[in-house]
This record gives C-alpha cells, structure tokens and sequence, in this order.
C-alpha cells in the first residue's frame, strides 16, 4: 500500500487545527515535515488536497473525501491499537478528558490521585470548556471521555447520569436588584446579568445569558463570575458549591423570584461506543463516578 497511516494522521491534524503549522506543533514535527508529507500523499493520490489559493489552506473537496475515508481508516488502526493493548493487560499511553466548567473538579481531582496513587503510567489530559465548548473540543481532539451537562444523544455515544449540581440565583448584598423583587424575565431585563460565555471557537454571538434581550456581562469561567458577583457587577446564577459560603456570610443574598431562584443542572458522563475504554479509563470512570455520587 502507497499511503501510510503517517500520512493520513498528518492531514487529519491540519483539518483538526486548523493550519499546517498547528498541525506540526500538535504532531511535534516541523513544519516542514508536514507540508513533505502532505505533497507526497497528493502525488502518490493525483489530486491536490489543499486549495493553496489564499492565506489559509482550506481543503478542496477531493481532500475532504480522503479525510473522511482516512479518518475511518485511523480509527480502525487505533481500535487494533487498544485491542494489543486490552490483550497485554497494559494502559493506555494517554487519556484525554473535556469537562464542562461549571462542574465541580472534586470528583475528577480525585481519580487523577487514584491513579496518581496506583502510579498509572498513562498521561491524562483534563481540559475545561464551556456550554458548546465542550462537545466540540470532545470532537476536535478525538477525546475518549467528556463530562458536560448538554451533549447531543448520538448512537455512537454512551451516557452515563451524573448526581444534579444545584444552582442559585444571587447578587450582592445591597445590590439594587434585591429591594426590587420578586423577579420575573421582564423586571430582570432592567439589571445586568453576569454570565459565562460559550467556549466554542465556532459559537458566534451565542447569548449564554438566561434573560433574552437583558442586560449582560460575559467573563470566561465561574471563579470570574463569582468574583464579579461579590463586587456587586450584576445578579447571576452560581453553582451552589461556589455560593454557599457567602450566602452565609451575607455577602451574597439569594435574589427574589415569583417561579424560583434555585435549579439544577444534570451532569452526564460520555464516552464512545465505538472506542471501547482502555483500563486506565476504565479506572478513572468508576473512581469519579464514585466520588461524585459520595460527594
């Protein structure tokens, strides 16, 4: 066979991310290493699969049918792979997680020190996203695990439900917010609202904020947002692991509402059903599903 699995792993990198020099940072080549291999594969093929015409390389549509083709022939590779790997009783060299950020990191803290503590040869990689963020980087990076509260129901995906992560609507003591309520979508339009924005490179202009049309401040995670909340910026919602403290101490005050200042968000854990989990994987679900549930 003329083409190699090299080849075809180093054009599914530049479609991944983006540029032929991400793709040699994320293979750890050189740059020009990549652009020899892409060329070769287009020579021994006949059909060019980057439309070099402008700045960034995008690919033509022979080169999206042999990514689609190549792609599946990766994936078998890598499922011979982890079979080798099951069959030596071995770990996986690495495990890739995406975990929604406003979700506690407890749970997944403590599986890495149960591996840790086992001395699990294999390198894991924990990333954070929001909203959309996740699903997307889930795909991106091809990881094996995602931890989100909205993923979209695929055959090939299997979900497990996670114990609820409960919600509170606050604002600061002595915001203005508080001596107006109780609250319905109209009256809270008047306030502005501080939320976490979409993490996904491809959401553009997303309002991620729970009042259409309202007044609102995005920052980028929910340390921010609670430190922007006990400034007195806005009123938002804050998981209760983060409010708790200061709704005690009176530094933060639960904002009136006529339905509710209270809700849940219902955690899943996802994984591929066409990937069978490897042993450290394996490990590290049943560790932060147990220490989820126990939480």
């Amino acid at each position: 066979m003329r083409i190699t699995l090299d080849a075809l792993e180093t054009l599914d990198a530049i479609a991944r991310h983006g540029s032929f020099g991400a793709a040699a940072r994320a293979l750890h080549k050189a740059q020009s290493a990549v652009s020899y291999s892409i060329r070769q594969l287009e020579q021994t093929l006949g059909v060019d699969l980057f439309d070099r015409s402008s700045y960034r390389a995008r690919l033509t549509a022979e080169g999206a049918a042999v990514l689609e083709e190549g792609r599946a022939l990766l994936g078998r590779a890598r499922r011979i792979e982890d079979m080798a790997l099951e069959y030596a009783g071995g770990w996986e060299p690495r495990l890739r997680v995406v975990v929604d950020g406003v979700l506690p990191m407890r749970p997944i803290m403590e599986a890495l020190m149960t591996l840790e503590s086992e001395r699990v040869p294999t390198h894991v990689h924990v990333s954070t996203e929001f909203l959309s963020g996740v699903e997307r980087r889930f795909e991106r990076d091809g990881a094996e695990i995602m931890i989100a509260k909205d993923w979209t129901r695929d055959p090939l995906l299997e979900g497990r439900m996670l114990p609820a992560e409960p919600m509170v609507l606050v604002a600061a003591a002595g915001h203005p917010v508080l001596s107006a309520g109780p609250h319905d979508l109209d009256s809270l339009r008047t306030f502005l609202e501080v939320s976490v924005h979409d993490s996904s490179e491809h959401t553009q202009a997303r309002d991620t904020n729970t009042v259409p049309g309202g007044r609102v401040f995005y920052v980028s995670d929910f340390q921010t947002k609670h430190d922007a909340l006990c400034l007195g910026l806005g009123y938002g919602w804050l998981p209760t692991r983060l409010a708790d403290a200061d709704l005690a101490s009176g530094r933060l005050v639960e904002v009136p509402h006529r339905t509710t200042s209270r809700q849940t968000l219902t955690p899943w854990l996802v994984t591929r059903r066409t990937e069978p989990l490897g042993r450290t994987a394996k490990r590290f679900v049943d560790r932060v599903v147990s220490a989820w549930t126990s939480a």
